[in-house]
């Protein structure tokens, strides 16, 4: 199915790892050129040489997104060699520390509140004025499902991605018609979110004392997931690329699950 991305320009934060990478290469398979942020400067680099493989233009920026100098750094250099800037925005940078509410400190919230939140916000808000100037711009959040069905743990993510999706309704009106916003909200997503020491999977496992990936499983069995597997990456990126794309033409202000069915509610 044509797209309509060839040509186009694409934005991804945090586009090193995992549904990122992913996205980027399904835009990248399309024709788009692409425009990657991560604070991770090795796998970065490597990342945009295998993506120029597919006959398109990477630039990359070094930043830490969870800092306001951060964003305006990287868009700094982003903008340098983009001056026009991009035609759709991927908001995707995101972190957990999954604990007990009890535990999670002012700290930990105020992380989770500048990664998860602002970064996005700050994005969005720097970006807008060049986006306005594109035709058929658009803007795609990476949510969660915790956004719209919050579990135990984590309390401080889940709350942040509902904010986000908040955010994305928001900004959807806000920008109709020039600009269309929506979101994605994943359920679980095999990444080095979940995998990597010191991730997602370790944090479970000292949540219900048990090992990683036993942990995880339990996870999703306290989930009752329908699908009963882990989602991939790919799964994620390929729904991003369509809501991007010109084929979402009368979607904009929508939240759409890539969850195994992990969501309950008709609304």
């Amino acid at each position: 199915m044509e797209t309509g991305l060839a040509g186009k320009t694409v934005l991804v934060t945090g586009a090193a790892f995992g549904i990122g990478y992913a996205t980027a290469l399904g835009f990248a398979r399309e024709g788009a050129h692409l425009a990657l942020i991560d604070r991770d400067k090795v796998n970065l680099e490597a990342r945009a040489e295998e993506l120029r493989r597919h006959g398109v233009r990477v630039v990359t920026a070094t930043a830490d997104l969870a800092k306001a100098e951060g964003v305006a750094l990287g868009l700094d250099a982003i903008l340098r060699e983009l001056p026009e800037g991009p035609d759709v925005l991927v908001n995707n940078v995101g972190f957990a520390a999954p604990k007990p509410f009890m535990e999670i400190t002012d700290e930990q919230w105020e992380m989770t509140f500048q990664i998860n939140l602002m970064a996005a916000v700050r994005m969005t808000r720097k970006l807008l004025p060049l986006l306005r100037n594109h035709p058929q711009a658009a803007i795609v959040n990476n949510a969660s499902d915790l956004g719209r069905q919050p579990e135990a743990v984590p309390a401080d993510y889940g709350a942040m991605k509902a904010a986000l999706l908040s955010l994305t309704k928001s900004v959807a009106r806000a920008e109709a018609p020039r600009i269309r916003v929506n979101a994605v909200a994943p359920g679980p997503i095999w990444t080095n979110f979940w995998s990597a020491s010191g991730g997602f999977a370790d944090a479970l496992a000292a949540v219900h004392q048990m090992p990683p990936r036993q942990a995880v499983d339990h996870e999703m069995q306290l989930r009752q997931l329908p699908l009963a597997r882990m989602g991939e990456p790919e799964e994620v990126a390929n729904v991003i690329v369509f809501l991007a794309s010109p084929l979402a033409s009368f979607v904009t202000g929508s939240v759409w699950g890539i969850d195994g069915g992990s969501i309950r509610s008709l609304i």
